[in-house]
């Protein structure tokens, strides 16, 4: 069966923009990860220690461990003002999405514990419907699912390692179609990719603890069939094409301690966008010179790399009920010059708070909230068909995770 190529200008998760760290990045992945903002790298402590750092597979209870859950991710339209007017104007389409997670870890064998994830890191969907947004970007949508087994070995009471293989499989669609334009695409498609992770825990004391992990860059080549129409020329394209579109490396690092009942977490990452230098689209069935030379270009992208900051706290109301917060700072690797309506990114603050609750000694529900606000940002460049000259305000994203953790 042929693969459909996947024009897409960006990239990972069946939802996207969402709780999106970085970009489309999600690192969310977890009633944990969710209610601590993501700080959740030197104290990930639960089966999700498994995706979030393997290492720490070493410390837990030695017991099989599984959790299971489910986030709801909302993002609120974004509306988009221009200077020119308001034929330019926009409102993106709101977006409604569940995404299911599951993360394992085994018992102690000689030191050795393994681990599997199944989690969705990265996503992208927008969709506009007015005029000029929907002439490069009427709908963009990418999900990554991502398969993690993973491996830890516990080198002495204060040191251990990990490391994982990691599978992406990627499906995603675009669309551009507009009145004010004769040429109209419709793509979608599919592929499958290897990566790695590694990850490191070590303890100078009971109370501290300090992780770091890293995930590595994995690229999304896609290739297949793609239809290209120009309405009023009598060029068209129904070939082969084919276009790679980056996931990036991501190095995080946090040091957590626990005070009495109380444990705060600080986490830095970096995600490593300026690998996301250009898409560079290849179709095979159009003969230059044609109206859809357009679409067999190069586009420059330019990102820059990302850093997020994290602050999570944990507190232990007593033997049943566990309290959690967070609070984070995102930066934006998009630079103004390449912002464009598929993905209008800006710097972003998030909040966060859940808990966790024994229900009996197997059994432990838990439910977590964030709030991702993101800037309102002003934009004059030339990308696209008409460029940008305005201001995108009201970008946010409600994610909202439930779940349960059964040991046996």
């Amino acid at each position: 069966m042929k693969k459909k190529i996947v024009l897409l200008a960006l990239t990972g998760i069946l939802a996207a923009g969402s709780a999106y760290g970085s970009a489309f990045r999600i690192p969310e992945q977890s009633i944990n990860s969710t209610a601590l903002a993501g700080a959740y790298i030197a104290n990930a402590n639960g089966p999700d220690a498994s995706y979030f750092n393997p290492a720490n597979m070493s410390w837990a209870e030695d017991r099989y461990q599984l959790e299971a859950d489910l986030t709801y991710i909302n993002l609120p339209t974004i509306d988009y003002t221009d200077n020119r007017g308001g034929f330019f104007d926009g409102s993106s389409q709101t977006e409604n999405f569940f995404l299911p997670q599951l993360h394992v870890v085994s018992k102690n064998y000689s030191d050795f514990r393994f681990g599997f994830s199944l989690v969705y890191p990265f996503g992208l969907s927008k969709r506009w419907d007015e005029p000029v947004p929907s002439m490069t970007a009427k709908e963009f949508r990418l999900e990554v699912i991502e398969a993690n087994p993973t491996l830890s070995y516990k080198i002495s009471d204060k040191i251990s390692v990990g490391g994982g293989v990691r599978l992406l499989k990627a499906e995603g669609k675009v669309k551009s179609s507009s009145p004010l334009s004769p040429i109209s695409q419709d793509l979608d498609g599919e592929t499958a990719e290897l990566g790695y992770n590694l990850a490191l825990s070590y303890l100078p004391n009971k109370q501290w603890k300090i992780g770091a992990t890293f995930r590595s860059r994995v690229d999304l080549n896609f290739e297949g069939d793609a239809k290209l129409v120009d309405l009023i020329s009598p060029f068209t394209s129904d070939d082969d094409a084919e276009v790679t579109v980056v996931t990036p490396a991501v190095l995080s690092i946090g040091t957590s301690y626990t005070f009495d009942k109380t444990t705060v977490e600080l986490t830095w990452d970096r995600t490593f966008w300026s690998r996301y230098t250009h898409l560079n689209f290849d179709y095979d069935g159009i003969v230059s010179p044609s109206p859809l030379d357009l679409f067999d270009s190069r586009i420059n992208k330019d990102w820059d790399d990302a850093d997020a900051y994290r602050i999570g706290i944990t507190h232990k109301c007593n033997d049943k009920l566990t309290t959690m917060i967070g609070f984070g700072i995102d930066q934006t690797p998009i630079p103004e010059k390449t912002l464009h309506f598929e993905l209008p990114d800006s710097k972003a603050k998030f909040y966060s708070l859940g808990f966790r609750y024994q229900k009996t000694e197997n059994l432990e529900i838990g439910a977590a909230y964030l709030y991702d606000d993101k800037e309102s940002r002003k934009v004059t460049n030339s990308s696209g068909v008409l460029g940008i000259d305005g201001k995108f305000e009201d970008a946010a994203a409600h994610l909202l995770t439930l779940g349960f953790v059964y040991k046996y």
